[in-house]
This record gives C-alpha cells, structure tokens and sequence, in this order.
C-alpha cells in the first residue's frame, strides 16, 4: 500500500493517543489534526462531516476515512509495513494477532464500562462472559509474554499497553503482576515518552484556549 501521508485526527490524553504511538513506531509520515476536546471542537460541523459521532481517533489516508480504533491499528500496521508490527496474512499468527485487536473493542471495553456503570448483563445475552472472565483472559495470555503474541511485539501491544496502563491508573481494572510488568515493558519504549510529551504540550494549548473561553 502507499505510504501516502496519513491525516491524523486527534486530542491529547484519550484512545488516539494509542495511535499516535502507533503512527510513531510505524514510522508513518502523518498530519497531526488535534482536536480541543475543551472547547467543544469534536462537535465542530467540520469535523462531524469527518465523523459523525465525533469521537477520535480518526485517520484519512489514500481517500479512505477510517474510525473506530481496532479498525484504525488493523489498517495502518497494514498500510505502513515496513516496521513489521503485524504479522502478514498467511503467517499463523495473524489469527491471534486480529483476535486480540477486535477483544479489545468487542469484549475488554464493554466489559469495563459494565463494571464501572455497576451493570450486569445476563451471561447469556453478555458479549464477553463477565468481567473476570476477560480479565482472567488477559492476565494468562501476558503470563506467556513478554508480548500478546509471545516474544513477537506487534501493533496489539501498542494498543493493549495503552489501554491497561489508562485503566489500572483510573481503578476500572486490578493491577496484577503480570499487567503492571507489561505496561513497563511496552512503556519503556522512546514512542511512548515522544507522544507523552507530544500530548502534554498540546493539553497546555488546549487549557489556555479554554480559559480564555
């Protein structure tokens, strides 16, 4: 696929930031488009007609628009293969690799937010089982690390990595051993500290153009 500049849409400190580093560890040329969530910006007329839902991330490149973030990381691991970070069709670990970037929209996510909003669903009309059953999941896989997929690291840790670290750092998910070696292992990597301080600079922006209202 090209590797035609990808428009990037985005605001500090929420899911896009995991496509940030994504972007970044791809090593993929991108136009960061950042939203100020503070202002209301994600409901602007402009960028509704970019999503309509007015969530981030949402990425264009090549004249395709793609949202929903499962969709985004299996896209650009895709179209940007140079760094490897997805295994190819054919190779048996593609499988496993998908299934852990749709779990994570599919069941991990609504599952959190079921435990956070105290609801629970009948076992048999529940999308993923219950919350321990998915948690019990994801601390065995890690167990056999150090990556989702054994010694391979891939764009699923990225997004994995990412979003343990936000919800045990919020209480909506139990820190275990496992979890906590896994968010120090993915996070030791440069990505993750350039987009960190990528996010922090443009949360002071945001602030400012907020306070003056």
């Amino acid at each position: 696929m090209s590797d035609t500049e990808a428009v990037f849409y985005h605001s500090p400190n929420t899911r896009s930031s995991s496509v940030l580093i994504l972007l970044e560890e791809l090593d993929a040329p991108y136009t960061l488009r950042d939203l100020n969530f503070r202002i209301g910006a994600q409901r602007d007329p402009d960028y509704l007609a970019v999503n309509p839902l007015g969530k981030v991330p949402a990425i264009l490149h090549n004249g395709a628009l793609v949202t929903e973030l499962g969709a985004i990381f299996i896209y650009l691991a895709d179209a940007f293969p140079q760094r490897k970070l997805a295994p190819e069709i054919g190779d048996p670990l593609r499988g496993p690799y998908l299934r852990w970037l749709v779990f994570y929209g599919s069941a991990f996510e609504p599952a959190v937010m079921d435990r956070y909003m105290k609801k629970e669903p009948p076992r048999s009309m529940s999308p993923y089982g219950d919350f321990e059953d998915v948690m019990g999941l994801i601390n065995k896989q890690l167990a056999a690390g150090p990556y989702l997929l054994g010694a391979r690291f891939t764009a699923a840790d990225i997004l994995w990595a990412t979003a343990l670290r936000w919800t045990t750092g919020f209480g909506l998910v139990p820190m275990s051993p496992e979890i906590s070696a896994y968010i120090e292992r993915v996070g030791v990597r440069p990505c993750v500290a350039r987009v960190a301080e990528t996010d922090k600079q443009l949360l002071k922006v945001h602030e400012a153009a907020a306070a003056k209202g």
